[in-house]
């Protein structure tokens, strides 16, 4: 659809209008719930394959990568065209990509685009958009904990070559993902947030084995990556050498929801899972029900102020955008077990055993198993709190002991600390 000449808004509405009408399932009525980061299925390689093949057919009509720049296969077309764009595929079931496609799309390729050099944007984007390269996250160690600067996967230098070694963990839908975005130690002489690196990990190479994690669901979505002398070059560089943490803080940008900065879509009536609980439960006639019910709905109206609040912030502060993504980050994590537990109370023992998995009672339980997810993944709510502290109230920082030491004496102290005080 890339042409010389801008297309107008509403003719390319009504193209993509044509286009998903021809080529995409419409959603039932009602169907506009956004997959919850742990509402993962273990699709079949022929399924997920035909939803790549449907990725590359919307690449290829000229509505993958709306607002990206040509140069690297986008359509570089405007904001207003992407709102018109999202307006009709709302009603249709777009290229499913799980997880994988989340990371991908929203987090991994945009902070591509921010830092990639051209060459690099040239070799890759295209590929990520025409759904033949997906992108997963290799960015926790297995040893550094909440501690995202406090990596020792480790990439060195060897002539022309980067060696890399060492483990990373919980990388939603690796097993499917051709590359990795990893976040590498090489420099141990300076302060650990000044030797870091990001590199393109193509996840078939020699020395990269991967292991699947079962989780308490029985679904084996993250993985955990081990690297064996993997051969990398400077072509597979993501931004400037040693200067990781720059890429970090725009990776935490786009992870925790701040990249697109759009508002929430306004809530209308309560959300469908609650009404599909009640009804099955019966629980309109249950004044207890009711109560946990409106709690809900009345949580759920204030989360989408507070997003709309957060995107207003954010777009009036560009350059603290990430500090205020935190809040909602902060949000998810506090507010999602206490949504579960309200839909516990309504589900009763229909949470507790089924027949049906597909059962409304089945997807509450679920929730509650993960509602701590947010709590975690991507940063903790304690995390999220030092940084609303420090970066947007102006709070004194936490005393920090190891900010100013080269990383290799971090890590030998530590080895070495026995706790006792002399």
């Amino acid at each position: 659809m890339t042409s010389t000449t801008p297309i107008g808004i509403d003719e390319f509405q009504a193209a993509a209008r044509a286009w998903m009408e021809e080529n995409l399932p419409r959603r039932a009525e009602g169907d506009t719930e956004v997959r919850k980061p742990w509402d993962i299925k273990d699709v079949p390689a022929e399924e997920f394959a035909a939803q790549r093949a449907l990725q590359k057919a919307m690449y290829e009509a000229g509505f993958a990568g709306i607002t990206w720049p040509e140069e690297y296969g986008g359509q570089g077309l405007s904001a207003e065209h992407q709102r018109a764009f999202d307006e009709v595929a709302i009603g249709f079931r777009q290229p499913d990509l799980g997880t994988l496609g989340g990371t991908t799309f929203h987090v991994c390729a945009p902070t591509m685009l921010a830092h990639g050099s051209p060459e690099f944007l040239r070799a890759h984007v295209p590929r990520i958009l025409a759904g033949d390269e997906l992108v997963a996250q290799f960015f926790s160690d297995p040893d550094a904990g909440s501690d995202l600067a406090g990596v020792r996967t480790q990439a060195v230098r060897d002539g022309d070559r980067w060696i890399l070694n060492g483990s990373k963990i919980w990388s939603s839908g690796a097993y499917n993902a051709d590359i990795g975005m990893c976040l590498a130690r090489t420099n141990w002489d300076v302060p650990k947030h000044r030797g870091l690196t990001w590199f393109a990990v193509p996840v078939r190479s020699r020395g990269v084995t991967m292991e699947r994690i079962r989780q308490i669901n029985g679904n084996e979505e993250f993985c955990q990556e081990f690297f064996d002398d993997v051969e990398l070059t400077d072509a597979d560089v993501i931004g400037t050498v040693n200067d990781g943490w720059t890429v970090t803080q725009t990776m935490l940008l786009f992870e925790r929801g701040g990249g697109g900065m759009r508002p929430a879509t306004p809530t209308v009536g309560m959300k469908p899972d609650v009404v599909a609980l009640m009804d099955a439960v019966g629980g309109w006639g249950d004044p207890a029900a009711r109560d946990a019910a409106a709690r809900v709905h009345v949580d759920d109206l204030v989360r989408a102020a507070l997003g709309t609040r957060i995107v207003a912030a954010m777009r009036t502060d560009p350059m603290r955008a990430a500090s205020y993504a935190s809040y909602g980050k902060l949000a998810s994590g506090v507010y999602d077990p206490l949504r579960a537990n309200h839909m516990m109370r309504i589900a009763g023992e229909s949470a507790i055993a089924w027949s049906d998995p597909d059962s409304p009672g089945a997807a509450t339980a679920l929730a509650l198993l993960n509602s701590r997810f947010m709590a975690i993944a991507g940063g903790t709510v304690q995390m999220q709190r030092n940084t609303i502290g420090e970066k947007v109230l102006g709070l004194p920082r936490e005393p920090s002991f190891d900010s100013g030491k080269p990383f290799r004496d971090v890590v030998r102290d530590a080895a070495n600390w026995s706790g006792k005080v002399s």
